[in-house]
């Protein structure tokens, strides 16, 4: 659960993309050293066509070289060990189809108390609630692969349908959290009005900003009342309060 006595969860995309390479040990410590509450890290099949056999991998997409970058279970072991504690996990399934092994490699390393998983793809959340109902669960918003926002071709028809989501996300969001279909919503930052944040709130979730390497706006979405802010920097985060 969120640490109360801090303004928002400082969470490192994909540990602290802009400080070490994204989704690998290295940047997992840089995080650390940063004094993230919470890791995100990505992971998926590496063949999208056999999510069941496949290795689970480190990884945000298939556009990339897969050859050598670092599997789940190292992800998580590396992670399990004492250094990383006192820090949350927020794992983001890619794709459907491997919920199970997901699941199963956390238990095996007795995370699920520590870990949220965060997905786009409904018909997931619906079967890891029913595979593991104590494990937290983020939906994240809008149902996108990458930023539209920053091509001059699609911007503008990526605003138009921020403009509708805006309207019709703090009922959706009420509704999932309520429901107990998720505990946690994580929205784009351009998502994320005063009116998501009291609906969230209202319902007992937890709202999540991504991602955010922007100071102005990171001061905003805090003053919002986010629960949390998820940044590839988080040397940006403002240090938390001496206890």
């Amino acid at each position: 659960m969120p640490d109360v006595t801090r303004p928002y969860r400082r969470v490192g995309h994909k540990g602290a993309d802009l400080i070490a390479p994204g989704n690998t040990a290295a940047s997992f410590d840089a995080a650390l050293a940063a004094g993230v509450d919470m890791i995100e890290f990505d992971v998926l099949p590496e063949d999208w066509r056999d999510p069941l056999g496949s290795r689970l991998l480190l990884a945000h997409d298939h556009g990339h070289d897969l050859s050598s970058v670092p599997t789940f279970e190292e992800g998580l072991d590396h992670l399990a060990g004492t250094t990383f504690a006192g820090v949350d996990l927020q794992v983001d399934l890619k794709l459907a189809g491997y919920e199970a092994r997901v699941v199963e490699a956390l238990r095996a390393r007795d995370l699920i108390g520590r870990t949220l998983v965060s997905t786009m793809e409904k018909e997931s959340l619906t079967l890891l609630r029913r595979l593991e109902p104590s494990l937290r669960l983020g939906w994240s918003v809008p149902r996108v692969r990458r930023d539209y926002t920053k091509s001059l071709l699609t911007r503008y028809p990526a605003y138009a349908l921020l403009l509708y989501a805006k309207r019709v996300l703090p009922g959706q969001a009420a509704d999932a959290i309520t429901s107990g279909r998720v505990d946690a919503i994580m929205a784009h930052w351009l998502l994320v009005t005063a009116a998501l944040v009291r609906a969230v709130r209202d319902a007992g979730g937890e709202l999540y900003a991504w991602t955010v390497d922007d100071p102005k706006e990171i001061a905003r979405l805090e003053a919002l009342g986010v629960t949390g802010i998820i940044s590839n920097d988080p040397r940006l985060f403002a240090p938390a309060p001496v206890s």
